[in-house]
Formats: C-alpha cells, sequence, structure tokens
C-alpha cells in the first residue's frame, strides 16, 4: 500500500532563469525533497523511495532532477536526457512527484551547484537531498561534498544490501552528530543543515544498472 498523500498545497509560479529554465511550481515555506541521478532507466524504486520519504519527511513535493550525466561514471552511452524524463514521468505518477531536467536547463553539472542555485532561487523554501544508501557509500568521492552537507539535510532511504555499508559509511560517520531518529523525520526539514536521517521501510531490488544489464533499457516497466 503506498503513503496516505496529503492535500496538495497551493502553489505559485516559479522564476526563469536567463529567459530559458523554469523551475517546479512552488511557494515559500514548502518542504521540498531533491532526488536527483541519471535514472537510466528510471524504475518503480525510485517511485518508492520517493513515497516513503514524502510521507516519513512530511514533504510537500519532490523534484526528480534527471541529470545531463553523472560526473563520476562513463556516460557515452547514456540515453538522451529528453527520453530519461519521458520514462521517468510514467514511472513517478503521482502528483506531487514533479519531473525535470533543470541541471541542463541552467548548466549545473555538479550538485553543490545545482542545491546552491535552487537555494539562492527559491528564498524560504526548506530543501532536502533525497539518496539512496547505496548512493551514500561513494558521497563522500563528490565534488564539495562536506559543502553539500552545509546546504541541505540529507534523507538516505535504505536499498537492499547497503544498509550496512551505507550506515556506517565515511559520510555516514561524518555527519552522525547531526543525525536523527527516524520517528523524527518530520523535523529534519525545520532544522536544517547539517542534518542527516536514514529511513528503513519497505525496499525494491531493481536498480537501473541490472535493468540494462538484463537488455531491458527504456521497456515499460510496471510497479
Amino acid at each position: 500500500m503506498e503513503p496516505a498523500a496529503d492535500p496538495e498545497p497551493t502553489l505559485m509560479g516559479a522564476p526563469h532563469h536567463g529567459g530559458r529554465a523554469r523551475l517546479p511550481r512552488y511557494t515559500r515555506g514548502m518542504r521540498i525533497g531533491l532526488f536527483g541521478g541519471t535514472f537510466n532507466p528510471p524504475h518503480p524504486g525510485h517511485r518508492l523511495a520517493s513515497l516513503i520519504a514524502l510521507k516519513r519527511l512530511r514533504l510537500d513535493a519532490i523534484w526528480w532532477l534527471v541529470t545531463p550525466g553523472n560526473p563520476l561514471k562513463e556516460n557515452s552511452d547514456l540515453t538522451p536526457l529528453a527520453t530519461r524524463i519521458a520514462a521517468a514521468r510514467k514511472i513517478a505518477r503521482h502528483p506531487r512527484i514533479v519531473v525535470t531536467g533543470l541541471e541542463a536547463d541552467i548548466g549545473t553539472r555538479f550538485t553543490h551547484d545545482t542545491i546552491d542555485y535552487l537555494r539562492r532561487r527559491c528564498p524560504g523554501v526548506r530543501f532536502v537531498w533525497i539518496m539512496g544508501a547505496d548512493n551514500l557509500r561513494s558521497f563522500h568521492r563528490w565534488q564539495r561534498w562536506r559543502e553539500i552537507t552545509n546546504l541541505v539535510p540529507i534523507a538516505v532511504i535504505d536499498r537492499p544490501q547497503s544498509t550496512l555499508k551505507g550506515a556506517h559509511s565515511r559520510t555516514a560517520t561524518y555527519l552522525a552528530r547531526w543525525r536523527l531518529d527516524e520517528g523524527d523525520g518530520a523535523l529534519l526539514t525545520s532544522r536544517g543543515a547539517p542534518g542527516f536521517i536514514f529511513l528503513h521501510g519497505p525496499r525494491s531490488d531493481m536498480s537501473s544498472t541490472e535493468l540494462r544489464a538484463r537488455g531491458l533499457g527504456f521497456a515499460p516497466v510496471k510497479s
């Protein structure tokens, strides 16, 4: 069963960047999760993690940031951005999950720069970075990772075979002093950064890497 959705808040139009980019709609005071990745391909596990975050963190919305490419990975065989965005929208299927190609629009390659941009363009919005426990294991390799932890609180969603490695990763150890108990998820955005929470719940065994290896790619995937 899916977590129940709260009533959708009243929203206002977001500003443009350089006359091109339009942010998803928002209003001051909203709690918004940022869920970044290549989504190559997107799958129901991405949606499940988002539903957990929406409910446990009491978020108003989650923005999926479909990146043009991962700076830590080889991107030569990456499916075109427009195809990944379209597929992600079919998977998301939720009024409070918004799929965007924001990073391509504003010209950022690194998470730090994207978050910094959003904080400046959306004053009063309470952002939280959402990631799977598998990504937490390598988070210390991200550019300016410590500075990211000072920009937004971080919520980690448990993933199969990553529970212990993620919880004992370099980043988790660094953030241990600011870690909240799971039952305090609603406090994460109000306390601000640094902040850290590790959420357990229903888990999906699906991964984009496995789907590509099985040749499924962007074939329809049912939840």
